[in-house]
């Protein structure tokens, strides 16, 4: 049977008895990690292993692993990265060294995933923040001018496919300009429709021919002042589908957050009627996760051709020295200049 359009959090470091029967039963595309998920390498492989073992196939699993501030992974176990800003401002003294540094950090991250069994990145981040902007993306972001912030995000997600990880671009169409945490509260922007193709929109589009994408809970009123982007069938068909022209499998980004309205499952209903593909809840509430799952129907036609098109996207990690290139990086992110050369 084929899977249901939704991927699905779990409630913590061990798939419960009622979680294995939901998810034998509802079958959900995907499984995406949060920290209270994760302990140990052991512990979150074992972990992956149960949620494929009782979904019935090696389906996608996922993790917000960015650096800095947003990074499921941490020490003890695995290393820190720096927030994408990092990157910025290193290509702002060497174009050419911050694309390396960008590369070198996602086939670095693509490793510590590859050894856990996880093989989606939700990176890289194409928001372009502005002055007065919610921090929520801050630092987060590569940069303030839209070809700087596309070139550090396709480096990112070219290192994330040389290891073997896919990418997921964020948040379409974009966050950087929003003046409210999407978590929290629903964002409205109300720059016209013209800057936003000359500014956040424009980050986007050299990067449409990525496998996967999230969509972001932000209303854009000069386009659609009615539902944000991940529930307006106008922003998914006129600007992320045609405009940025990204075809790629397009996820909501988590609807269990404040910024929707209605229902659970009348927020996953109206994200895959504006043209959604999967719809991606995250809190690991099993009442919520069922709800989901009665509203997401199987995957079929446009929707079931772009997930499996997505996984073909994946190949197996380039032949890599882990250790040597993490010395590389780290001096590259001290402020040295050695490049990534062959490792």
């Amino acid at each position: 049977m084929a899977a249901r359009a939704f991927i699905t959090g779990l409630a913590g470091l061990e798939l419960a008895a009622n979680e294995r029967d939901f998810v034998r039963d509802a079958r959900p595309w995907g499984l995406i990690l949060f920290k209270r998920n994760i302990s140990t390498p052991d512990q979150v492989a074992e972990l992956v292993r149960s949620f494929r073992d009782a979904v019935g196939w090696e389906a996608p699993c996922l993790i917000d692993q960015e650096g800095g501030r947003v990074a499921r992974l941490g020490p003890p176990h695995w290393p820190v990265y720096p927030p994408g800003a990092r990157y910025g401002d290193l290509y702002d003294r060497e174009p050419s060294m911050g694309l390396a540094a960008a590369t070198l950090a996602g086939h670095l991250i693509a490793a510590d995933l590859m050894a856990l069994g996880i093989g989606v990145d939700c990176l890289p981040i194409a928001d372009v923040p502005v002055a007065g902007g919610d921090p929520v993306i801050g630092d987060r972001a590569y940069g303030t001018e839209p070809g700087k912030v596309a070139a550090v995000a396709g480096a990112i997600a070219k290192g994330l496919m040389a290891g073997g990880v896919l990418p997921v671009l964020k948040h379409l169409p974009g966050h950087g300009r929003a003046t409210a945490d999407s978590h929290h509260k629903l964002p409205a922007v109300d720059t016209d429709r013209a800057t936003l193709e000359r500014t956040d929109f424009a980050a986007f589009k050299p990067l449409a021919g990525l496998p996967l994408g999230m969509t972001a809970h932000v209303v854009f009123s000069a386009i659609d002042a009615g539902a944000p982007a991940t529930t307006s069938v106008t922003m998914v068909e006129q600007v992320i589908r045609s405009f940025i022209g990204f075809q790629g499998l397009l996820m909501s980004d988590d609807v269990s957050m404040n910024a929707l309205s209605g229902t659970i499952a009348e927020r996953s209903a109206a994200a895959l009627a504006a043209g959604c593909d999967v719809v991606l809840h995250c809190n690991g509430k099993l009442d919520e996760m069922t709800a989901v799952a009665d509203a997401c129907p199987e995957l079929a036609g446009h929707a079931a051709r772009r997930a499996d098109a997505a996984l073909a996207a994946r190949s197996a990690p380039e032949e890599f020295d882990v250790e040597a290139a993490r010395n590389i990086f780290n001096r590259m992110i001290a402020g040295g200049t050695q490049q990534a050369g062959n490792a």
